[in-house]
């Protein structure tokens, strides 16, 4: 059986040792898991994890810089796809921060910031242990119980033009949707990696994922 390439993207700005780590301990003995910011690498993968922390801009200068837009873009609608915190913002199409950045486009839809002029009381970033509220079943909530808590750091949230894409929500201030899934692709707002036992099911969850 030919040995299953898992790339973890590096343009960066990550929690990469933290999600590597996570994804080897929870792999087979088939599975490789690579840190890479070689398009090809990428390209050559048979599943990505596309972690992230820090700024869209920054973010999406680095994926430029490095040749990664379009690899990324294609993979993210062809393989299994694992998109984390910034992961899964600039997968969308435009974000508020920074003044306004133009995203990946693969997901239609913004991130907008916490409204803050409705709760002024509001904490941000949210940082810390919180529910996902699960909304659509998917292979990756195997195994990990309805309002299960996750540990999340983000002042941002992404919000979807089709809301059926919408797997998972949480609330803090508003309900936001904390992860989508879109066919091959699966994203989500908190760090599984940060997240204990529930993290790392999501994690074998998505190494055992055939994308379908």
């Amino acid at each position: 059986m030919d040995q299953k390439l898992v790339a973890v993207v590096d343009y960066g700005m990550g929690n990469l040792r933290s999600v590597s780590k996570a994804a080897e301990h929870m792999a087979d003995s088939n599975t490789r898991i690579v840190v890479t910011s070689h398009p090809d690498e990428i390209e050559a993968a048979d599943a990505i994890i596309f972690p992230g922390q820090g700024a869209a801009k920054a973010c999406m200068k680095a994926l430029l810089d490095t040749g990664m837009i379009h690899p990324i873009q294609k993979a993210a609608k062809e393989k299994p796809f694992l998109g984390i915190c910034m992961g899964l913002q600039v997968l969308m199409s435009h974000s508020d921060e920074n003044e306004g950045i133009e995203c990946l486009n693969v997901i239609k839809g913004n991130v907008s910031h916490f409204d803050l002029d409705s709760t002024p009381e509001l904490k941000v970033p949210h940082m810390g242990w919180n529910q996902i509220h699960q909304s659509n079943e998917h292979p990756l909530w195997h195994q990990i119980p309805q309002d299960s808590r996750f540990y999340f750091v983000h002042s941002y949230f992404v919000e979807p033009d089709d809301a059926h894409l919408i797997a998972g929500e949480t609330t803090h201030g508003q309900t936001f949707a904390s992860a989508l899934s879109s066919n091959n692709l699966f994203a989500i707002q908190a760090h599984p990696e940060k997240s204990a036992e529930h993290g790392l099911q999501l994690f074998k969850n998505f190494l055992q994922w055939n994308g379908k």
